[in-house]
């Protein structure tokens, strides 16, 4: 099904569409939002809830971008509200825990694992996510859009709303961070 096909079996509500559209996109949806996330709990809650939300506004879809792009878009959104809510939410634990309400302590974040890392390379790889995860926001989303979903610095630009110069320096920045942040970890570690 081409896309202009896609789009418009969408706008009329056409289950197989729909259908189509999540098919063909989900993995896509879902790496991205587990790149961010990291938690596969939370990116499968989160690619349900970009679906949704593709589903009922693609009547505002314009088609300025491709598609994906916009998905894209909307994808990182969702996640970094989801990333927000659970921090309000964990600063408001804690507060309760100060004051005594349930006296819990705080869990420690589950193990991540990303489908992208080798059994092998699984420590490795959840020390990178780790630092990744440590980065400035737009650092953050610019870096895992272009090497861990492999989009082009236009792509990237286009999903951030941004000139390509600015994501080339995003992911600079945060080729320096991480390396400062991994050279710092493997010192402590000896």
């Amino acid at each position: 099904m081409s896309e202009q096909i896609l789009i418009e079996g969408l706008r009329r509500g056409d289950q197989a569409a729909f259908t189509e559209l999540v098919e063909t996109r989900q993995s896509l949806v879902y790496n991205t939002v587990l790149g961010l996330l990291q938690n596969a709990e939370d990116a499968e809650d989160v690619t349900q809830e970009v679906f949704i939300k593709v589903y009922e506004s693609i009547g505002q879809f314009k088609g300025e971008s491709a598609l994906s792009t916009w998905i894209y878009r909307i994808a990182v959104t969702r996640s970094l509200e989801h990333l927000r809510m659970k921090k309000r939410k964990k600063r408001f634990a804690f507060l309760t825990s100060l004051f005594g309400e349930n006296n819990e302590p705080l869990h420690e974040p589950k193990e991540f694992n990303h489908p992208g890392v080798q059994l092998d390379n699984r420590e490795k790889g959840r020390v990178l996510f780790a630092r990744i995860a440590e980065l400035p926001e737009n650092q953050r989303i610019a870096f895992t859009l272009h090497k861990v979903e492999g989009l082009s610095y236009q792509e990237v630009a286009n999903v951030m709303r941004t000139s390509v110069a600015a994501v080339e320096s995003l992911i600079h920045r945060a080729r320096q961070n991480l390396r400062r942040s991994l050279e710092d970890y493997y010192k402590q570690q000896g």
